[in-house]
């Protein structure tokens, strides 16, 4: 059995002081990619660590909705898409700067 867990949610002064310590204890991470958690030092930080600890990474794109935490959805589908790959494409870049692979 693989334990898989969402990081990555802090952002700006809001942070989630556990996402390092049980890093160490799961396989895979899926991190955030902005809109409703995450911003890019937090993403960048989450990759250096699974890294660190081999842990798989994932992509954990979502709507852009803070107060609910990416659930709302808003926009065509055309927009949400881009939004997506807006949150996605940086993480595959910080991703290939730490030489680690995201996992669909």
């Amino acid at each position: 059995m693989k334990l898989n867990c969402d990081l990555g949610e802090s952002f700006g002064a809001w942070s989630m002081p556990v996402e390092s310590a049980i890093m160490a204890e799961i396989d895979q991470a899926n991190i955030a990619c902005g809109f409703h958690a995450g911003d890019p030092l937090v993403m960048k930080q989450a990759i250096l660590s699974a890294k660190q600890h081999d842990v798989a990474i994932g992509a954990h794109p979502a709507y852009p909705d803070l107060q609910g935490f990416g659930r709302l959805k808003s926009g065509d589908s055309r927009c949400i898409s881009k939004r997506f790959q807006t949150g996605v494409i940086p993480m595959k870049v910080y991703c290939n700067l730490a030489y680690s692979k995201v996992r669909c």
